[in-house]
């Protein structure tokens, strides 16, 4: 599957202008009249994950998220997974628009989620770019983010998606 450059830019407008007029968000950074005294959360985090790539078993492995904004999140998602029979690598680089279900001032509580962006194979252990096997991948994840404390947070997810089945995600980190 070739991805053309127009169909790229048009997604990564889509990724960064429909958040920006779905939230009414603040456009300059001294314009406090519209804008709450509590900042946007800014959050990283690593997990661990399980992906359904094939009907035959699983794939299993570890991602690393990034993502900015209350009510409404903004971000980049990596995931590198191998499957059960250590045969198949996987490495996924998505952007993420995530919704919480809390209102616009929200950074905990229930989310959905929506992943889009290359995902490469490998058939062996190592995976070398560029490599001889890529798609799409497409996916929404529903999830709860369970704050623990001022700093660090917890959360479960599952997701459904393009080219995998389903997975199984369990993440923590730090957000601020």
């Amino acid at each position: 599957m070739v991805i053309s450059y127009k169909k790229s830019l048009l997604f990564l407008m889509l990724c960064v202008v429909l958040p920006a007029f779905s939230q009414g968000l603040t456009v300059f950074a001294l314009d406090t009249a519209n804008s709450s005294s509590k900042r946007e959360n800014l959050w990283v985090g690593p997990g661990a994950e399980i992906a359904m790539y094939s009907i035959s078993g699983a794939a299993f492995g570890g991602s690393l998220a990034i993502g900015y904004g209350n009510g409404a999140a903004i971000g980049l998602k990596t995931a590198y997974l191998i499957n059960a029979d250590g045969k198949i690598t996987t490495l996924e680089l998505n952007f993420l628009l995530r919704l919480y279900f809390h209102g616009k001032v929200s950074c905990s509580g229930p989310f959905i989620q929506l992943n889009g962006g290359p995902v490469f194979f490998a058939d062996d252990s190592s995976l070398s770019l560029p490599s001889g096997l890529g798609a799409v991948s497409a996916g929404a994840s529903s999830g709860w983010r369970f704050l623990m404390g001022q700093y660090f947070y917890v959360e479960p997810a599952i997701r459904v998606g393009y080219p995998y089945i389903a997975g199984i995600v369990l993440s923590g980190g730090i957000h601020f």
